[in-house]
């Protein structure tokens, strides 16, 4: 038997999984378990919970990957270092970090308090993310393309992945970056919190895209496909941006410079109500994006002539310009895995080791995301009993499904009657994205809806869209492009008689974020949604995160505690139905 643990530390979004004999058995992000989103450092917890769930120690693994090689461009780091003159307090904290960030045999040892025998791979990031979504595609043969901010002094690369092996053929290095450029512009925008970047992508449909030729000169688009950034308009490239990556919520400094105020009138403060200038400027950050990256794409296709991408890397996470993939370059299967950022590369990092390192073949592909924790039902009768007065005193009623089949039709027929619903079933997800384990779901056809859940649960920005999940056979009704999406990595646009059936997930533009559901690898939700359409003739529900302003659930007692402190009206743990009595 072959193990290898693959990790994502000391970085946002940390994340640990466990290959077992080339199949992927446990993934798990440290946010879920420390409650603090984004959560970076070392993922202690996640770890554990990879071994626990497979009843092994830290000594029966035989390889420990991590997404990232301090070697790698060494070459490029050196000569950039030199050419910017740093100073002698700026080498320091480097040197501080790296040699922090190099321990992990000894962490590992001392915190199970044995020894840690594996040997331990540095693999390059963006290598790391080629190979978390390829290796794991249904794909025997593709073109892997990773866009991030930066990992081992690059942004972006590509190669070709063909059945074991996976190049790297191009890459675009520090300090030119979509990610930092995205970044930087939501900053800008006000939006300051690490991971912001999906409220800027969700703004941009309320606004005009009018600023193009200001941001024209802020990127600039090669003839060969890359990018590069006007420097003028940023700061990482010139000074010690500070950013906590260590212990907590990651953070990073101020990207943009004084320049892009002239350029564009004063930042929006943090609190400050959203203009339509605001809203514009978003509009044409997404659009400068979008002819970056199928500038980008469009190359890579003549080199390789490959129809099928795998895509991966923190800027993958734009559902919005994957969606338009297919309209504006001559791919024909995209392939997002559902943790495309930084926490994927964990994956990234396991399979290089079991192809590149162990010559190992390829095994089954990645259909679903659910890899995480899951509970049992004693778990749910022991927190039920144990909250059994607290339930009472919120007004609630529980009751026992033992036959699925009903469980579904009474939680669709709660959902048809405009009742939020909080539901927790079988394994946690893997990635950003609810995909209905632990998800909170709506009636679609409400045009209320979003108001309701915004007042009741989420309590989060008005301008922010809300998802469907829908039957997979039903997306070409529903939707003008007709793909398999199962993780929510793609928006289409819904179809124009479909919109006012379905108010409460058609966004401003027309579009949805879409989850296509498959009755093979998640049966009691599709059975819901099921249910759901032979109730209403619409086959999808509005799905959005289990949580309130923190990560998503992971425990039971965790949604149990949302759904009391929140206004949701049923919860449903497993196969027992909670309902507040009106």
């Amino acid at each position: 038997m072959s193990l290898i643990l693959g990790l994502n530390a000391y970085h946002a979004d940390s994340s640990a999984c466990l290959v077992r004999d080339g199949e992927l058995v446990y993934a798990v992000e440290e946010e879920r378990l420390r409650r603090i989103k984004h959560w970076a450092g070392f993922p202690i917890l996640s770890i554990r919970l990879c071994l626990e769930s497979q009843g092994l120690a830290i000594e029966n693994v035989d390889h420990i990957a991590l997404n990232r090689n301090p070697r790698a461009n060494a070459v490029k780091k050196l000569g950039y270092t030199i050419a910017r003159k740093p100073s002698l307090r700026w080498l320091a904290d480097r040197l501080r970090k790296t040699k922090q960030k190099s321990s992990v045999r000894d962490v590992l040892s001392s915190e199970f308090n044995q020894p840690c025998t594996g040997k331990i791979h540095h693999v390059e990031h963006h290598l790391a993310h080629l190979a978390s979504a390829f290796f794991v595609s249904p794909f025997a043969k593709a073109t892997a393309v990773s866009i991030d901010g930066f990992g081992d002094f690059a942004s972006a690369a590509w190669g070709e992945g063909d059945d074991t092996t996976l190049s790297v053929d191009g890459e675009v290095y520090f300090p030119h970056s979509l990610g930092c450029l995205y970044e930087a512009f939501t900053q800008y925008l006000g939006f300051r919190q690490w991971g912001d970047e999906y409220k800027v992508m969700g703004l941009a449909p309320y606004g005009e895209v009018n600023c193009m030729d200001q941001l024209r000169r802020v990127v600039l688009l090669q003839e060969d496909g890359s990018y590069r950034l006007n420097l003028k308009y940023f700061r990482h490239h010139k000074e010690n941006i500070q950013s906590g990556f260590y212990d907590g919520s990651p953070s990073t400094g101020t990207l943009f410079s004084p320049a892009l105020e002239q350029l564009l009138g004063p930042a929006r403060a943090e609190g400050e109500s959203l203009g339509q200038h605001h809203k514009d400027i978003a509009a044409s950050l997404q659009r400068i994006y979008e002819e970056a990256l199928f500038n980008l794409l469009n190359a890579i296709y003549v080199k390789y002539g490959n129809e099928n991408l795998a895509l991966a890397g923190g800027c993958a996470m734009n559902s919005v310009a994957n969606g338009k993939i297919y309209k504006n370059t001559p791919f024909k299967r995209v392939y997002v895995q559902s943790a495309a950022g930084d926490a994927g590369g964990a994956i990234g990092a396991a399979y290089t080791v079991w192809h590149k390192v162990l010559n190992e073949t390829r095994r089954s592909p990645m259909p679903h995301a659910y890899w995480g924790p899951a509970f049992s039902s004693q778990d749910i009768v022991a927190l039920l009993r144990q909250r059994k007065d607290e339930i009472g005193e919120a007004g609630c009623r529980m009751t026992e499904h033992a036959d699925r089949s009903e469980l579904s039709s009474r939680t669709a027929a709660a959902i048809a009657a405009g009742k939020v619903v909080g539901w927790f079933q079988g394994r946690m997800e893997w990635g950003p994205r609810a995909l209905g384990n632990r998800s909170i779901l709506g009636d679609p056809r409400r045009a209320d809806m979003k108001d309701i859940l915004n007042a009741k649960i989420k309590r989060r920005e008005s301008f922010r869209p809300f998802a469907p999940s829908i039957l997979r056979e039903a997306v070409g009704d529903w939707f003008e492009q007709d793909d398999d999406v199962p993780f929510m990595m793609e928006v289409f646009q819904i179809r124009p008689e479909k919109r006012a059936l379905i108010p409460a997930v058609c966004h401003v533009d027309g579009s949805g974020r879409l989850q296509t559901v498959h009755q093979e690898t998640n049966p009691l939700y599709y059975q819901l949604i099921l249910a759901f359409c032979s109730l209403t003739a619409v086959p999808l529900v509005l799905n959005t995160s289990f949580n309130e302003n923190e990560p998503v659930v992971c425990r039971p007692e965790e949604a149990l505690d949302c759904f009391l402190r929140t206004q949701m009206d049923v919860i449903v743990l497993e196969h027992y139905f909670v309902e507040r009595q009106t």
